[in-house]
Protein backbone atom coordinates (compact mmCIF):
# COMPACT_ATOMS: atom_id res chain seq x y z
CA UNK A 1 0.00 0.00 0.00
CA UNK A 2 2.69 2.25 0.97
CA UNK A 3 4.48 1.94 -2.50
CA UNK A 4 1.29 2.25 -4.80
CA UNK A 5 0.21 4.88 -2.31
CA UNK A 6 3.75 6.72 -2.70
CA UNK A 7 3.56 6.53 -6.63
CA UNK A 8 0.40 8.31 -7.03
CA UNK A 9 1.71 11.14 -4.75
CA UNK A 10 4.41 11.57 -6.98
CA UNK A 11 2.43 11.66 -9.88
CA UNK A 12 -0.12 13.94 -8.28
CA UNK A 13 3.03 16.66 -7.59
CA UNK A 14 4.86 15.86 -10.92
CA UNK A 15 1.66 16.81 -12.69
CA UNK A 16 0.99 19.81 -10.21
CA UNK A 17 4.55 21.62 -10.60
CA UNK A 18 5.27 21.04 -14.03
CA UNK A 19 2.13 23.48 -14.78
CA UNK A 20 3.02 25.71 -12.20
CA UNK A 21 6.40 26.19 -13.20
CA UNK A 22 5.56 26.99 -17.16
CA UNK A 23 3.09 29.25 -15.80
CA UNK A 24 5.55 31.14 -12.86
CA UNK A 25 8.47 31.13 -15.55
CA UNK A 26 5.62 33.14 -18.05
CA UNK A 27 4.78 35.39 -14.90
CA UNK A 28 8.80 36.28 -14.42
CA UNK A 29 9.76 36.90 -17.84
CA UNK A 30 6.86 39.41 -17.71
CA UNK A 31 7.53 40.91 -14.49
CA UNK A 32 11.03 40.29 -13.68
CA UNK A 33 10.18 39.36 -10.04
CA UNK A 34 12.95 37.53 -8.03
CA UNK A 35 10.69 35.92 -5.79
CA UNK A 36 8.91 34.17 -9.23
CA UNK A 37 12.47 33.37 -10.27
CA UNK A 38 13.01 31.49 -7.10
CA UNK A 39 9.67 29.80 -7.15
CA UNK A 40 9.86 29.03 -11.25
CA UNK A 41 13.21 27.10 -10.06
CA UNK A 42 11.90 25.84 -7.30
CA UNK A 43 9.02 24.31 -9.06
CA UNK A 44 11.73 22.83 -11.36
CA UNK A 45 13.62 21.52 -8.54
CA UNK A 46 10.31 19.57 -7.50
CA UNK A 47 9.65 18.12 -10.82
CA UNK A 48 12.94 16.79 -10.99
CA UNK A 49 12.73 15.00 -8.00
CA UNK A 50 9.96 13.60 -8.29
CA UNK A 51 11.18 11.79 -11.46
CA UNK A 52 13.83 10.77 -9.02
CA UNK A 53 11.92 9.37 -6.92
CA UNK A 54 9.81 7.72 -9.65
CA UNK A 55 12.92 6.19 -11.08
CA UNK A 56 14.26 4.87 -7.88
CA UNK A 57 11.21 2.96 -7.52
CA UNK A 58 11.79 1.69 -10.38
CA UNK A 59 15.50 0.45 -10.02
CA UNK A 60 14.57 -0.77 -6.91
CA UNK A 61 12.08 -3.38 -7.72
CA UNK A 62 15.02 -5.34 -9.84
CA UNK A 63 16.07 -9.11 -8.31
CA UNK A 64 17.97 -9.87 -6.70
CA UNK A 65 22.10 -10.62 -8.09
CA UNK A 66 24.92 -12.68 -6.62
CA UNK A 67 26.93 -9.44 -6.32
CA UNK A 68 23.37 -7.72 -4.36
CA UNK A 69 22.29 -10.75 -3.10
CA UNK A 70 19.71 -9.00 -0.80
CA UNK A 71 18.02 -7.35 -3.51
CA UNK A 72 17.97 -3.50 -4.72
CA UNK A 73 15.04 -2.47 -2.01
CA UNK A 74 17.70 0.53 -0.49
CA UNK A 75 17.82 1.86 -4.02
CA UNK A 76 14.98 4.12 -3.19
CA UNK A 77 16.90 5.73 -0.07
CA UNK A 78 19.26 6.64 -2.39
CA UNK A 79 17.30 8.70 -4.89
CA UNK A 80 15.70 10.44 -1.80
CA UNK A 81 18.83 11.37 -0.49
CA UNK A 82 19.59 12.85 -4.35
CA UNK A 83 16.15 14.85 -3.61
CA UNK A 84 17.60 16.52 -0.47
CA UNK A 85 20.53 17.28 -2.14
CA UNK A 86 19.03 18.51 -5.34
CA UNK A 87 16.48 21.04 -2.94
CA UNK A 88 19.01 22.19 -1.23
CA UNK A 89 21.67 23.26 -3.87
CA UNK A 90 18.94 24.03 -7.09
CA UNK A 91 16.43 25.00 -4.75
CA UNK A 92 17.60 26.70 -1.46
CA UNK A 93 21.05 28.34 -2.69
CA UNK A 94 19.94 29.26 -5.73
CA UNK A 95 16.87 31.66 -4.16
CA UNK A 96 19.31 33.02 -1.61
CA UNK A 97 21.43 34.07 -4.23
CA UNK A 98 18.57 35.66 -6.24
CA UNK A 99 17.99 37.59 -3.11
CA UNK A 100 20.97 38.78 -2.88
CA UNK A 101 21.43 39.46 -6.65
CA UNK A 102 17.91 41.80 -5.91
CA UNK A 103 18.94 43.06 -3.17
CA UNK A 104 22.05 44.80 -4.54
CA UNK A 105 20.08 46.54 -7.33
CA UNK A 106 16.38 46.66 -5.89
CA UNK A 107 13.64 47.74 -8.24
CA UNK A 108 9.49 47.46 -8.43
CA UNK A 109 7.16 45.69 -10.84
CA UNK A 110 6.16 48.06 -13.33
CA UNK A 111 4.56 46.25 -16.33
CA UNK A 112 2.16 43.39 -15.77
CA UNK A 113 1.59 43.76 -12.25
CA UNK A 114 -1.33 41.44 -11.84
CA UNK A 115 0.11 38.66 -13.35
CA UNK A 116 2.38 37.60 -10.34
CA UNK A 117 -0.81 37.83 -8.40
CA UNK A 118 -2.84 35.77 -10.21
CA UNK A 119 -0.47 33.29 -11.12
CA UNK A 120 1.01 32.73 -7.16
CA UNK A 121 -3.05 32.20 -6.29
CA UNK A 122 -3.16 29.70 -9.19
CA UNK A 123 -0.29 27.44 -8.12
CA UNK A 124 -1.89 27.98 -4.23
CA UNK A 125 -4.68 26.11 -5.27
CA UNK A 126 -2.75 23.48 -7.62
CA UNK A 127 -0.32 22.49 -5.36
CA UNK A 128 -2.77 22.66 -2.51
CA UNK A 129 -4.31 19.72 -4.45
CA UNK A 130 -1.47 17.87 -4.67
CA UNK A 131 -0.91 18.15 -0.91
CA UNK A 132 -4.30 16.78 -0.19
CA UNK A 133 -3.10 14.07 -2.38
CA UNK A 134 -0.06 13.16 -0.49
CA UNK A 135 -2.08 13.71 2.82
CA UNK A 136 -4.61 11.30 1.65
CA UNK A 137 -2.25 8.75 0.87
CA UNK A 138 -0.03 8.80 3.94
CA UNK A 139 -3.42 8.69 5.74
CA UNK A 140 -3.86 5.24 4.85
CA UNK A 141 -0.51 3.94 6.46
CA UNK A 142 -0.02 6.50 9.57
CA UNK A 143 -2.41 4.99 11.69
CA UNK A 144 -2.64 6.99 14.61
CA UNK A 145 1.10 7.97 14.45
CA UNK A 146 1.63 12.00 14.92
CA UNK A 147 2.65 13.42 11.25
CA UNK A 148 6.50 14.25 13.03
CA UNK A 149 6.92 10.77 14.10
CA UNK A 150 5.36 9.62 10.48
CA UNK A 151 7.93 12.07 8.59
CA UNK A 152 10.88 10.54 11.30
CA UNK A 153 9.90 6.72 11.11
CA UNK A 154 8.55 6.22 7.91
CA UNK A 155 10.55 3.06 6.05
CA UNK A 156 9.01 4.26 2.80
CA UNK A 157 10.52 7.86 1.61
CA UNK A 158 8.54 8.86 -1.11
CA UNK A 159 5.34 9.93 1.03
CA UNK A 160 7.60 11.71 3.87
CA UNK A 161 9.60 13.56 0.73
CA UNK A 162 6.54 14.86 -0.98
CA UNK A 163 4.88 15.85 1.65
CA UNK A 164 8.07 18.09 2.99
CA UNK A 165 7.80 19.11 -0.68
CA UNK A 166 4.14 20.04 -0.99
CA UNK A 167 4.51 21.82 1.88
CA UNK A 168 7.48 23.37 1.47
CA UNK A 169 5.96 24.66 -2.02
CA UNK A 170 2.94 25.87 -0.15
CA UNK A 171 4.61 27.46 2.46
CA UNK A 172 7.33 29.52 0.36
CA UNK A 173 4.01 30.52 -2.36
CA UNK A 174 2.77 32.53 0.33
CA UNK A 175 6.37 33.73 0.96
CA UNK A 176 6.14 34.98 -2.45
CA UNK A 177 2.92 36.27 -2.78
CA UNK A 178 3.99 38.33 0.33
CA UNK A 179 7.03 39.42 -1.09
CA UNK A 180 5.62 40.74 -4.65
CA UNK A 181 2.11 41.92 -2.84
CA UNK A 182 4.74 44.31 -0.91
CA UNK A 183 6.44 45.26 -3.95
CA UNK A 184 3.64 46.21 -5.97
CA UNK A 185 1.68 47.88 -3.07
CA UNK A 186 5.02 50.21 -1.59
CA UNK A 187 6.56 50.13 -5.44
CA UNK A 188 10.44 49.12 -3.05
CA UNK A 189 11.89 46.31 -4.81
CA UNK A 190 13.68 45.30 -1.82
CA UNK A 191 10.15 43.09 -0.55
CA UNK A 192 10.59 41.03 -3.24
CA UNK A 193 14.20 40.13 -2.70
CA UNK A 194 12.92 39.91 1.41
CA UNK A 195 10.35 37.09 -0.14
CA UNK A 196 12.79 35.41 -2.75
CA UNK A 197 15.21 34.98 0.72
CA UNK A 198 12.70 33.59 2.75
CA UNK A 199 11.57 30.96 0.35
CA UNK A 200 15.85 29.80 0.13
CA UNK A 201 15.92 30.00 4.04
CA UNK A 202 12.84 27.80 3.81
CA UNK A 203 13.92 25.28 1.18
CA UNK A 204 17.16 25.26 2.79
CA UNK A 205 15.95 24.05 6.04
CA UNK A 206 13.73 21.33 4.18
CA UNK A 207 16.40 19.95 2.44
CA UNK A 208 18.84 19.52 5.41
CA UNK A 209 15.78 17.50 7.29
CA UNK A 210 15.33 15.27 4.46
CA UNK A 211 18.92 14.69 4.21
CA UNK A 212 19.13 13.82 8.01
CA UNK A 213 16.51 11.14 7.32
CA UNK A 214 17.48 9.54 4.51
CA UNK A 215 20.79 9.21 6.13
CA UNK A 216 19.52 7.22 8.89
CA UNK A 217 17.67 4.89 6.27
CA UNK A 218 20.93 4.56 4.00
CA UNK A 219 23.00 3.70 7.52
CA UNK A 220 20.45 0.74 8.17
CA UNK A 221 17.44 0.92 10.64
CA UNK A 222 15.80 -1.60 12.69
CA UNK A 223 12.16 -2.70 13.22
CA UNK A 224 9.78 -0.63 15.46
CA UNK A 225 9.60 -1.54 19.35
CA UNK A 226 6.35 -2.87 18.38
CA UNK A 227 7.24 -5.08 15.40
CA UNK A 228 10.27 -6.21 17.61
CA UNK A 229 7.66 -6.97 20.74
CA UNK A 230 5.57 -8.88 17.79
CA UNK A 231 8.57 -10.66 16.38
CA UNK A 232 9.51 -11.93 19.96
CA UNK A 233 5.77 -12.96 21.07
CA UNK A 234 5.80 -15.09 17.59
CA UNK A 235 9.63 -16.72 17.73
CA UNK A 236 8.59 -17.94 21.99
CA UNK A 237 4.58 -18.49 21.08
CA UNK A 238 5.43 -22.08 20.70
CA UNK A 239 7.42 -24.88 22.31
CA UNK A 240 10.15 -25.15 19.60
CA UNK A 241 11.89 -21.97 21.43
CA UNK A 242 12.38 -22.04 25.23
CA UNK A 243 14.05 -18.19 24.66
CA UNK A 244 15.64 -15.46 22.41
CA UNK A 245 19.33 -15.65 23.26
CA UNK A 246 19.70 -12.19 21.38
CA UNK A 247 18.08 -10.89 17.69
CA UNK A 248 18.88 -8.16 15.69
CA UNK A 249 16.32 -6.21 12.71
CA UNK A 250 17.51 -4.80 9.83
CA UNK A 251 15.87 -3.38 7.02
CA UNK A 252 16.60 -4.24 3.96
CA UNK A 253 13.86 -2.52 2.14
CA UNK A 254 10.62 -0.64 2.36
CA UNK A 255 8.89 -3.61 2.47
CA UNK A 256 11.69 -6.09 3.63
CA UNK A 257 12.66 -6.55 7.01
CA UNK A 258 16.11 -8.85 7.88
CA UNK A 259 15.10 -11.01 11.45
CA UNK A 260 18.47 -12.57 12.56
CA UNK A 261 17.86 -14.17 15.85
CA UNK A 262 19.86 -17.34 18.20
CA UNK A 263 17.24 -19.03 19.78
CA UNK A 264 17.68 -21.65 22.71
CA UNK A 265 15.88 -24.80 21.74
CA UNK A 266 14.84 -27.82 24.12
CA UNK A 267 16.99 -31.23 23.53
CA UNK A 268 14.98 -32.86 20.03
CA UNK A 269 15.89 -35.99 18.64
CA UNK A 270 16.87 -35.43 15.16
CA UNK A 271 18.12 -32.68 13.06
CA UNK A 272 14.54 -33.21 11.06
CA UNK A 273 12.56 -32.20 14.07
CA UNK A 274 14.56 -29.39 14.86
CA UNK A 275 14.01 -28.03 11.20
CA UNK A 276 10.56 -28.70 11.56
CA UNK A 277 10.40 -26.47 14.34
CA UNK A 278 12.66 -23.46 12.99
CA UNK A 279 10.53 -23.81 10.13
CA UNK A 280 7.23 -22.86 12.34
CA UNK A 281 8.81 -20.45 14.05
CA UNK A 282 9.56 -18.48 10.83
CA UNK A 283 5.74 -19.45 9.70
CA UNK A 284 4.45 -17.40 13.19
CA UNK A 285 7.03 -14.55 12.38
CA UNK A 286 5.61 -13.40 8.95
CA UNK A 287 2.00 -13.83 10.02
CA UNK A 288 3.14 -11.45 13.24
CA UNK A 289 5.10 -8.85 10.82
CA UNK A 290 4.26 -10.14 7.20
CA UNK A 291 7.69 -7.49 6.10
CA UNK A 292 9.97 -9.90 8.21
CA UNK A 293 10.61 -11.61 4.19
CA UNK A 294 14.25 -12.62 5.40
CA UNK A 295 14.27 -14.71 8.93
CA UNK A 296 17.54 -16.52 9.85
CA UNK A 297 17.61 -18.83 12.92
CA UNK A 298 20.44 -20.15 14.77
CA UNK A 299 19.38 -22.65 17.26
CA UNK A 300 21.53 -23.13 20.05
CA UNK A 301 21.17 -23.84 23.61
CA UNK A 302 21.07 -21.36 26.32
CA UNK A 303 23.74 -21.18 29.32
CA UNK A 304 24.65 -18.48 31.77
CA UNK A 305 27.50 -18.02 29.39
CA UNK A 306 25.10 -17.15 26.41
CA UNK A 307 23.24 -14.81 28.46
CA UNK A 308 26.88 -13.00 28.79
CA UNK A 309 27.52 -13.19 25.31
CA UNK A 310 25.01 -10.32 24.40
CA UNK A 311 24.00 -9.24 21.32
CA UNK A 312 27.15 -8.65 19.57
CA UNK A 313 27.78 -9.87 15.98
CA UNK A 314 31.06 -11.79 17.74
CA UNK A 315 28.85 -13.23 20.48
CA UNK A 316 30.26 -16.99 20.81
CA UNK A 317 27.67 -20.38 21.01
CA UNK A 318 26.32 -21.02 23.98
CA UNK A 319 27.27 -24.72 23.95
CA UNK A 320 31.21 -24.63 25.49
CA UNK A 321 33.32 -26.65 22.87
CA UNK A 322 33.83 -30.04 24.05
CA UNK A 323 37.53 -31.49 25.00
CA UNK A 324 39.18 -32.58 21.66
CA UNK A 325 36.30 -32.43 20.32
CA UNK A 326 36.26 -31.33 16.37
CA UNK A 327 34.73 -27.73 15.07
CA UNK A 328 32.47 -29.06 13.25
CA UNK A 329 30.64 -31.54 15.60
CA UNK A 330 28.08 -29.41 16.77
CA UNK A 331 25.92 -28.20 13.56
CA UNK A 332 24.07 -25.15 13.45
CA UNK A 333 20.54 -24.74 11.14
CA UNK A 334 19.55 -21.33 9.55
CA UNK A 335 16.34 -20.78 8.44
CA UNK A 336 16.53 -19.31 5.07
CA UNK A 337 14.76 -16.97 3.78
CA UNK A 338 12.29 -18.48 1.96
CA UNK A 339 10.96 -21.24 4.70
CA UNK A 340 13.64 -23.62 4.29
CA UNK A 341 15.72 -25.00 6.25
CA UNK A 342 19.19 -25.86 5.58
CA UNK A 343 22.17 -27.13 7.94
CA UNK A 344 25.43 -25.31 8.33
CA UNK A 345 28.86 -26.62 9.68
Amino acid sequence: MSANGGTKAIFAALVANVGIAITKFIAFLLTSSSSMLAESIHSVADSGNQALLLLGGRRAKRAATPEHPFGYGRERYIYAFIVSIVLFSVGGLFALYEAWHKASDPHGITSWQWVPVVVLLAAIVMEGFSFRTAIKESNHIRGNQSWVHFIRRSKAPELPVVLLEDFGALVGLVFALFGVGMTLITGNGMWDAAGTAMIGVLLVVIAIVLAIETKSLLLGEGAEPKDVAEIERAVTAGSEVERIIHMKTLYLGPEELMVAAKIAVPPCESAEALARGINAVEMRIRAAVPVARVIYLEPDIWSVAAERAGTGTAAPTAVPDAPDAPVAAVPHLTGAADGETRAVS
